[in-house]
């Protein structure tokens, strides 16, 4: 197993998976230190990066396309700090950060994953019931209903209506959009139904955020919802080829013939260019491991 301890948190990768626990330091964020330990599996990865700074630098995982309901939801809008999928790293563990993205990318290479968008989740979303406090409101979603509360700060036209309930069969989509500048942010579900007429600030379905501490917990609520609505390619309608994996073994054939077939097939796409000498090397030293 390669594993790396940091302040930041802990990654750790068995050859299936890369486990995600959040750090104890106090400059862990709130939204890393609430969704807690993350599983990824293989097949959910498109690549891993190791990006050196003179002090610090960070690990990163570039996931598939459409693999992660966060991520989705959020749309690439969440701070660094926040990104479950980066990890802080010091620069005298930068040969342990370099070794495990190594194991990874060899794993991949090995397993045949393809980086392609995928038209299912691969990962499961925040655990339920979740719930999250910011802005204008209390957003809380427990797997069948989103559930919307208001507080002092709200305007009378969005909280004089009383708290709201949607039935998760009436939602449609969710938008996530964090503070910035001086445009404040959101959380809105988007209501089958109900047009948006109106802004985060007035709008019954929405809750207004102003850039605050607490505002990105808004997004594991937005996350949840997002796991459980259809995908947004099967959504779209489009249909995509399942993940490119490795063939799986013929029932005759053992783990030593299908190491050397995969051996043969790593060598075809070197002369073929799709692997470059480095590459090969290296796929070709993960196979000889397990042999």
């Amino acid at each position: 197993m390669a594993e790396i301890i940091q302040k930041d948190g802990t990654w750790a990768f068995d050859g299936d998976a890369l486990r995600l626990t959040p750090g104890r330091d106090k400059n862990v964020s709130p939204l890393r230190r609430e969704l807690g330990e993350l599983v990824v599996p293989l097949g959910a990865l498109a690549g891993v990066s190791v990006e050196q700074g003179r002090r610090s630098g960070r690990l990163r995982l570039r996931l598939r396309d459409g693999a992660d309901p966060l991520t989705q939801a959020t749309g690439g809008r969440l701070a660094e700090s926040d990104d479950p999928y980066q990890l802080t790293v010091e620069s005298d563990r930068y040969g342990v950060a370099e070794y495990l993205a190594d194991e990874v990318r060899n794993a991949l290479l090995l397993d045949g994953v393809s980086p392609d968008p995928v038209d299912g989740y691969l990962l499961p979303g925040p655990p339920l019931p979740v719930s999250a406090s910011a802005g204008d409101g209390t957003a809380g979603f427990d797997g069948e209903r989103v559930r919307l509360e208001w507080n002092w700060k709200t305007e009378d036209a969005k909280s004089s209506g009383g708290p709201r309930t949607i039935p998760l069969a009436d939602v449609t989509g969710v938008e996530w959009q964090p503070a910035a500048g001086l445009e404040n942010g959101h959380l809105r579900f988007l209501v089958r139904g109900a047009p948006v007429t109106a802004p985060p600030k007035y709008d019954p379905n929405a809750v207004e955020l102003w850039g605050f501490k607490k505002d990105p917990l808004m997004a594991l609520v937005a996350a949840a919802v997002q796991a459980r609505l259809p995908h947004p390619a099967a959504e779209a309608g489009v249909r995509r080829e399942p993940p490119r994996l490795a063939k799986e073994p013929e029932p005759a054939e053992n783990e030593h013939d299908a190491l050397l077939r995969r051996l043969r097939e790593l060598g075809e796409l070197r002369r073929d260019g799709v692997l470059t000498d480095d590459e090969f090397a290296l796929a070709k030293q993960a196979v000889l491991k397990r042999m």
